[in-house]
């Protein structure tokens, strides 16, 4: 019973949302499309030409809004679900904490990306600080991956929680990046902890 209330309350709350209404209307296949757009109007990211790599990409609304604006450019979106494809994308299926994977993205980069992005979270538990920990423990691997394929002026973004490893994860930002700043774009829901790491130019 408890389960079919909170599968209802969510269904409610969709119907009422404005970005899962609007999402439809722009034909992005997620409401979270409106975070990044909000964190690309205020960091000022992407560009005609660039080499994005989307992890965590499904249901792919990220590789989306990057493939509108890059569009010459190469997008290599990876997830372990698989996803519809999307022009531009090479899309690559498996676990990015997998060392095989992590290389088979590095050699279609060739040292080169111009943003490395995560919106990687786990499947929640329901408890806030074991959650807030594991996914990120994903955004400290993204981060650390994206030392070795990022460009000088790179940027890299990522879903952060607000919790356990929050302070762990700006410092260790500060240490492989000269600018950090972490955002909530108005489009994350108000009763969610997440905010996005946004990390600038390599040291």
């Amino acid at each position: 019973m408890k389960k079919n209330k909170i599968s209802k309350n969510w269904v409610n709350k969709q119907r009422r949302d404005v970005y899962v209404r609007q999402s439809k209307v722009d034909g992005y296949r997620a409401r979270s499309a409106y975070k990044l757009i909000e964190i690309d109007e205020k960091f000022k990211i992407f560009k005609g030409g660039m080499c994005v790599i989307d992890i965590g990409a499904a249901p792919g609304s990220w590789s989306q809004y990057a493939a509108k604006i890059v569009k010459s450019g190469k997008i290599i979106s990876i997830d372990l679900k698989e996803m519809e494809s999307i022009e531009n994308t090479i899309q690559i299926k498996g676990d990015f904490t997998d060392t095989k994977i992590k290389d088979f993205i590095k050699s279609f980069v060739k040292n080169r990306s111009d943003v490395v992005m995560s919106d990687m979270a786990i499947n929640t538990t329901g408890i806030k600080n074991i959650d807030s920990i594991q996914t990120g423990e994903l955004c400290k691997e993204a981060m650390i991956f994206s030392k070795d394929v990022i460009s000088k002026k790179g940027f890299f973004i990522s879903k952060i929680f607000m919790g356990g490893s929050f302070n762990e994860i700006v410092a260790l930002g500060k240490k492989i990046f000269k600018e950090v700043k972490v955002f909530k774009p108005k489009s994350s829901r108000k009763d969610s902890k997440e905010s996005f790491i946004i990390c600038k130019n390599l040291r």
